[in-house]
């Protein structure tokens, strides 16, 4: 293990779901699922009362977004079609996503924790690592002050794990949810976290974990006493040798406070398979949407795209990726969606479609000069 740093891993609790009953309070202590592109907002009936949507009356291929953990109590988790955790709990509150407001308070805590402690890594929508090296303050002290100040500026909870490392931190910080704080040392490690199933280390994914299983291997102490000749055998050089060091706690990796972004995308699944022809005008919307929201990303992330590219996924769930890279960079709608439209035009559009998707890549900081003018929007093959 690594000696001398203090790296946490903040992770906010149920975030989409705790947002959301910040505004609809009655529902606390519930089971409450977040999710469905078809889920109706709550409506007021006649008494005044707020009334909510059941998972029982839900019709779609909607999927989780998150669940409170009084639903997750019932083996409802975020990845699950919606229809099937209705058998597991009929009765779970659903409400529809509201991204707006999970950016919003994605924002709000991030720059709360960086008032506190600036050297952040973000990794996504609900979790930051924090380096506490240089900051001189008792470690207990420090991650309740981070807590505390973030349930202050957003009405949230989250948990944190501190340790010597980035691994050992994202473990700690699901240890003791929700609204957790676990400190581990360098002397606790083997006793919290041995015992603990090797699927917990961030990066043992369900293939590595079932072939570990067959190896007799089950937990992180099961796996440190495995030799890293048989890793390496099993999983190839490298992976074995990062699975016999991540096992003994060993993780070298700084905290990256700021990296530039290789693409930006954007894409939707349909409530129902479209078809080509039959729906070109509803698909057209759609497309000309995804271009609108790939353009406002990149201008107010500040970048330029050289390479635009579309995603289709058929009725039979296969996937077909074209890209083009372009002369000049561009940034806007119409430019965006014209050389989509010369990538639909590469792949085959004879069956229905189940999503679609738009990506710019071949990013670069945006100049005065840098992007070509605003393009005439092409006519779609569909």
């Amino acid at each position: 293990m690594t000696h001398g740093r203090r790296i946490a891993h903040l992770d906010m609790d149920a975030f989409f779901a705790s947002v959301e009953l910040l505004s609809y309070p009655e529902l606390k202590g519930q089971p409450v699922v977040v999710g469905g592109r078809s889920t109706t907002a709550p409506s007021i009936d006649a008494e005044g009362l707020r009334k909510f949507a059941r998972l029982r009356d839900y019709v779609g291929r909607g999927v989780i977004t998150t669940s409170t953990y009084e639903a997750r109590a019932l083996g409802v988790f975020s990845g699950m079609g919606l229809m099937k955790s209705a058998v597991l709990a009929p009765d779970a509150i659903l409400l529809p996503a509201n991204f707006d407001a999970y950016r919003y308070y994605s924002g709000l805590f991030k720059t709360t924790v960086a008032a506190v402690a600036p050297l952040i890594e973000d990794r996504g929508i609900d979790e930051i690592y924090i380096d506490l090296t240089d900051i001189d303050e008792d470690t207990a002290l420090l991650g309740q002050r981070i807590k505390d100040a973030v349930y202050k500026a957003t009405g949230l909870s989250c948990s944190i794990g501190i340790s010597p490392n980035k691994l050992l931190s994202k473990i700690c910080s699901d240890l003791e949810k929700p609204n957790g704080l676990t400190i581990l040392s360098p002397a606790d490690f083997q006793i919290r976290i041995w015992p603990l199933p090797a699927k917990k280390i961030n990066g043992i994914g369900p293939k590595a974990n079932e072939k570990l299983t067959s190896l007799g291997i089950h937990s992180i102490g099961d796996l440190a006493a495995a030799s890293p000749e048989m890793l390496m055998a099993q999983f190839g050089r490298s992976t074995g040798m990062w699975l016999h060091h991540v096992a003994q706690g060993i993780d070298e990796r700084p905290v990256v406070t700021y990296s530039e972004p290789k693409s930006l995308s954007r894409e939707t699944t349909f409530e129902r398979d479209l078809h080509v022809k039959q729906d070109r005008p509803k698909l057209s919307e759609i497309f000309t949407n995804l271009c609108h929201r790939v353009a406002d990303d990149l201008v107010r992330k500040g970048y330029v795209s050289k390479t635009i590219g579309i995603k289709i996924k058929y009725a039979d769930f296969q996937v077909i990726t074209r890209d083009v890279t372009l002369t000049h960079s561009v940034f806007d709608a119409a430019s965006i969606r014209r050389a989509a439209t010369e990538c639909l035009r590469r792949v085959p559009l004879d069956q229905k479609i189940r999503l679609l998707g738009v990506r710019a890549g071949g990013l670069s900081p945006i100049e005065s000069d840098s992007a070509a003018a605003p393009q005439h929007q092409a006519d779609l093959p569909f």
